[in-house]
């Protein structure tokens, strides 16, 4: 019996690709007005390889990129640049459609939600709260948990403990096949594919379920359920 359902956050909940490019777009728009002799192209280019090399939650990345196209941090640009960056995430970071519904329907049955993630502690409860959604998980593991990142069994073992229920028991839903897929099948939960949130073009996901709105994740458990 189904009786706790684990959601991933970017591209699971959110379209991260989505406010990510917004927030970078208006950062390099507001420092190239702030004086920033660079082209919109080459300074997001630049933005991206360091993302690509310090990960995509590094927080210092502008003072990074200011360092290296000018070899200096010139604050006025700094500054233009992180506040244009936080304005638009704050706009473009919303939920993907039917969330806060899948979640209450969710909740109304009974079951306990719980969140893994990737990404830093603080960054995925800013992602939680700024979506008006932390108030529907019962346990929130994120990197900071377990020092370990998805595939790894450590954060899903996390999860199931910190929930009390058996891998069987449980349901794992992320876009992100090689990681929320492949971890968590290998611990034995039953697996979703978020397939409206894949940003890879993945064709055979390897999970046991696909839904391709959030919401399918509703009658998907309970017929899982009906069935025992």
């Amino acid at each position: 019996m189904v009786k706790a359902v684990v959601f991933d956050v970017d591209n699971t909940l959110v379209d991260f690709n989505k406010w990510k490019e917004a927030a970078v777009d208006a950062a390099v728009m507001a420092m190239i007005d702030a004086g920033l002799d660079l082209t919109p192209e080459a300074a997001k280019k630049k933005i991206y390889e360091i993302y690509e090399a310090k990960g995509i939650e590094y927080q210092e990345v502008f003072n990074d990129f200011l360092s290296a196209v000018l070899g200096y941090i010139d604050y006025r640009i700094l500054a233009s640049g992180i506040i244009a960056y936080r304005r638009a995430r704050e706009g473009a970071l919303v939920p993907y459609p039917h969330v806060h519904l899948a979640l209450l329907r969710l909740l109304k049955m009974g079951l306990k939600l719980a969140v893994v993630s990737d990404a830093p502690r603080l960054q995925v409860w800013m992602r939680l709260v700024s979506l008006n959604v932390h108030h529907f998980f019962d346990v929130v593991v994120t990197f900071d948990d377990t020092g370990k990142r998805k595939p790894a069994r450590e954060p899903f073992e996390k999860t199931l403990e910190l929930l009390q229920v058996a891998p069987h028991q449980a349901i794992m839903v992320g876009d992100w096949a090689e990681r929320d897929i492949v971890g968590a099948k290998e611990l034995g939960m039953v697996t979703v594919f978020a397939r409206y949130g894949d940003s890879f073009g993945t064709i055979n996901s390897g999970a046991d379920y696909e839904i391709n709105d959030i919401l399918e994740i509703v009658p998907l458990v309970e017929r899982l359920n009906s069935a025992l």
